[in-house]
């Protein structure tokens, strides 16, 4: 986390200058872009740390986790969902006015499908039926129109089992299932939920640009608690934690402005979240120039 390497730089710059030996390593010819070239080293190592890992490794080990929560945990929080539209694939539009998470089924379904000159296809349904088994769709009383250049042909029955694009997990999205995705896997859902025309994309967003932010974030408080702790001051190391730790306090709390207010829709998610960054990068450079050389 950046905020606990953020403490520890603190602690370990403090103590070196309540020794005097901040002092001592300046008066020796080194600059203080120097002796920060170690701080920055490890910085970027443990950034890259914390990209690999939340980015690639942790959604990956988690999988169980998840399957368990949304088992034994989750299973009875599942809500069904109102009049649902996506687009499932280019020129296929579908329309469902109620689905049922917990059974997997729904009522008054819709199935267009268009090309250049208009709609081609139509199917409607009063009820859809996932089967698990068989990994198909039952729907029943079912309508289907095809229009074609010698006009329309209509087919009717009472159940037809038939293969769609779509799967239940399709018709409700848990927004907890960010943190169970590897950034490729979330980039493209996002990309996929955007073609079907979702609302609830916010919070994927929010998460896939927060993977880069927080690792990058490291870098930054590195900087800013080498260049505030390096000064000896009669407060010494206490007196830099207190600093270091309202500086933490203010990070997040920057961080949970921002997400708010892109949960809310007035700010883009990547802006929402690089804001706290773009901040404290100002502050770093203030502090780097402001520190003893």
């Amino acid at each position: 986390s950046a905020l606990f390497t953020f403490i520890a730089v603190i602690f370990f710059t403090s103590k070196m200058a309540s020794n005097t030996e901040i002092i001592a390593i300046l008066n020796s010819g080194i600059s203080f872009k120097r002796m920060l070239r170690p701080y920055i080293i490890s910085a970027t190592f443990l950034a890259l740390m914390s990209f690999t890992l939340s980015n690639f490794i942790i959604p990956v080990t988690s999988k169980n986790m998840q399957e368990f929560q949304k088992t034994y945990l989750k299973g009875r929080q599942k809500s069904g969902q109102n009049n649902i539209h996506m687009q499932i694939s280019p020129g296929v539009f579908a329309y469902l006015e109620n689905f049922d998470a917990v059974k997997k089924s729904g009522f008054r379904f819709s199935l267009e499908q268009f090309d250049n000159d208009g709609m081609t296809e139509k199917l409607t349904a009063d009820q859809l039926i996932w089967d698990s088994i068989s990994g198909l769709w039952t729907i029943k009383n079912w309508v289907r129109r095809e229009i074609g250049p010698k006009g329309e042909v209509i087919s009717r029955g009472a159940t037809l089992d038939t293969l769609l694009n779509l799967k239940p997990t399709d018709f409700y999205v848990d927004v907890d299932d960010a943190i169970y995705m590897g950034y490729r896997e979330l980039r493209q859902f996002i990309e996929m939920e955007k073609m079907r025309g979702s609302g609830n994309l916010l919070t994927f967003e929010i998460e896939k640009h927060k993977r880069i932010a927080f690792p990058f974030a490291t870098i930054i408080l590195t900087v800013i608690g080498v260049s505030l702790s390096s000064r000896k001051v009669r407060g010494g190391i206490g007196f830099h934690l207190g600093i270091g730790i309202t500086i933490c306090f203010a990070f997040i709390l920057f961080m949970q402005i921002t997400t708010v207010f892109a949960t809310l829709g007035n700010l883009p998610p990547v802006i929402a979240v690089w804001i706290p960054n773009f901040i404290f990068g100002i502050l770093s450079i203030y502090l780097l120039r402001v520190a003893p050389k």
